[in-house]
């Protein structure tokens, strides 16, 4: 049972990354391939109708992990309460800057609510990216299961390192998070936007494309070397290679179809890159929910960081139904909204 929760939790903290990552990626976007400000309202337009209703997944994800791992959102939002509070003001500018765009006519008003928007998009981006290379990288989790990191120190890696949330590593992975999100971002714009637009939004896609290629070659090689547990999974499972074969094809096919002016398809590809990418770093380092670098005999893991297996089992019967009715109210929403933007 608990392994059945792990892999929802991955679930939805991938169906998150997916439908609020296009969003957060055409904000960080929007300034570079939105030239007037008709342009900049259709790249509003095109995700104004979903973009809060996508954080769904980032609440819904937030509740199942306190009720399946209370143990590891206890640790976690304690260990992560900086950045976390950063990212929690982030999103409170980002959803301002959408709705206060338009109160007032200004010369200024309206470039610095775009500034905003695009800045707070690109570091939630950063942030979320940091986050993922801290649960691979692992932190130093003590024998109560707690643990404390400052933002940064001196930026070194490994565990008789000072150590930081942010290092060169997990720096790394930032970068990563964010050329996804830009290309996953610009591949929605393409989708829903039409003329000059598409085509710039196109071109973006294409060119960050070439640095997302080469960050995450870069930071695969480095994960497995910095986190041996990596290594010991796949080969203990083999089977789990159909996570990164997923990725792989997701991106090159992302690039492809991208090429060939494919808009939808491109969009679809770039969606399994992201499922592909994060159901491979959970295969990763499964069992373990939060590794520790100081002694692996403390990670927490989906034994040790569980609830009660009767809560699991009804929290189950609830979660069914209701991630049903989810499910549907967003395909009910994406249909109504289909389509180009109209410039009108």
């Amino acid at each position: 049972m608990e392994t059945i929760w792990f892999c929802l939790v991955a679930v939805m903290i991938a169906m998150y990354v997916v439908l609020d990552g296009f969003d957060l990626g055409a904000g960080a976007v929007h300034l570079f391939v939105a030239r007037t400000d008709g342009e900049r309202r259709a790249v509003l337009r095109s995700i104004g109708p979903i973009w809060d209703g996508n954080e769904v997944w980032l609440l819904a994800g937030g509740g199942t992990l306190y009720f399946a791992f209370p143990a590891l959102y206890a640790s976690s939002f304690s260990g992560f309460y900086l950045p976390l509070m950063v990212v929690l003001w982030l999103l409170i500018l980002r959803g301002i800057a959408i709705e206060f765009r338009e109160h007032v006519q200004s010369l200024v008003w309206q470039p610095l609510w775009d500034a905003v928007f695009s800045l707070a998009s690109a570091l939630l981006g950063i942030f979320f990216g940091a986050a993922l290379g801290n649960v691979v990288r692992g932190v130093p989790l003590d024998r109560a299961g707690t643990f404390f990191l400052p933002l940064w120190t001196d930026f070194s890696v490994g565990k008789d390192a000072g150590g930081g949330i942010l290092d060169w590593y997990t720096v790394l992975v930032a970068i990563a998070a964010l050329a996804t999100l830009v290309v996953h971002g610009a591949l929605w714009i393409a989708l829903k936007t039409e003329g000059a637009l598409e085509l710039r939004a196109r071109r973006t896609a294409g060119r960050a494309w070439w640095g997302l290629a080469a960050s995450v070659i870069l930071i695969t090689f480095v994960s497995f070397r910095i986190q041996p547990h990596l290594r010991a999974s796949f080969e203990a499972r083999p089977w789990g290679c159909v996570f990164p074969i997923l990725a792989v094809t997701g991106l090159v096919g992302a690039q492809l179809m991208n090429h060939r002016q494919r808009e939808l398809g491109a969009f679809l590809c770039s969606c399994v890159f992201i499922v592909g990418l994060l159901t491979s770093a959970a295969f990763g380092v499964y069992p373990n929910v939060l590794p520790s670098n100081s002694d692996p005999a403390l990670s927490l893991t989906v034994s040790n960081a569980a609830a009660p297996l009767y809560g699991l089992n009804v929290g189950l019967i609830w979660f069914i139904p209701g991630m049903l009715l989810a499910t549907g109210y967003f395909i009910y929403t994406y249909r109504s909204f289909s389509g180009k933007v109209k410039p009108d």
